[in-house]
């Protein structure tokens, strides 16, 4: 005959355990624990400054740049590209620490390498960015997760008119497990503080609810969560 006592016992402590765990954390445990989701935690100022006051110059980024001075023939704009390290390297002054500037503050710090060579040179910078070119969005991404089919980073366009609707899109729409009516929308401001919009896309397009599709920017976070029914 099977013996099922050794079994049976290990079947109550689990129950024992979950009814513990249950008991602690109420119905809101059970849920974070069947979505995937874990307990917030603190925001890096390091990475939140990346989001804030501008676009600014990183690694990936393309550059047109021109450089022109007294005794020096106008020359068309050159492309650059910022290395992993945050350098473009230029003729004559060679290489330039260029991460985390602003365009204003690459063209101040490039005229000054080249005051060197030339009387009063001007500098002019602009950035490069094509859509779905590879290229790196220099205003920033914002961050697609959840039921959707391509999830990760989406780049926000120049014209920073990026809307929930428009990222969910380029993140390959939502799968058919997606509960649409209650996408949520993570901001942090620059003190780390954290707030949480409910997106429904049902009101939206039912409703023809334009104003109620969220702008969005860089560095939010946008979580698609899984139907219940």
């Amino acid at each position: 005959m099977i013996s099922f006592g050794p079994f049976m016992g290990k079947v109550y402590s689990y129950i024992a355990i979950c009814t513990l765990w249950l008991c602690c954390g109420g119905c809101s445990a059970l849920r974070s624990a069947l979505s995937g989701n874990e307990p917030e935690k603190g925001v890096d100022a390091d990475v939140l400054a990346t989001y804030f006051d501008g676009p600014k110059v990183r690694p990936g980024v393309a550059l047109a740049i021109s450089v022109t001075a007294s005794g020096l023939s106008g020359q068309a704009a050159k492309q650059y590209f910022v290395d992993a390290d945050g350098y473009i390297a230029m003729e004559l002054v060679g290489q330039i620490k260029c991460d985390g500037l602003t365009l204003v503050g690459l063209q101040q710090k490039i005229a000054s390498a080249y005051k060197e060579y030339f009387l009063d040179p001007h500098v002019t910078a602009t950035f490069i960015y094509q859509a779905g070119g590879g290229m790196v969005s220099p205003w920033g991404t914002v961050t697609v997760l959840g039921e959707v089919n391509k999830p990760g980073p989406v780049d926000v366009p120049s014209t920073m008119d990026l809307r929930v609707t428009r990222a969910l899109q380029l993140a390959g729409g939502a799968t058919g497990l997606a509960d649409k009516a209650n996408i949520r929308v993570t901001r942090c401001d620059k003190d780390g503080k954290q707030t949480k919009t409910n997106v429904d896309l049902i009101e939206i397009g039912k409703e023809g609810r334009p104003d109620k599709d969220m702008l969005l920017q860089a560095g939010d976070v946008v979580w698609v969560p899984m139907s219940w029914y």
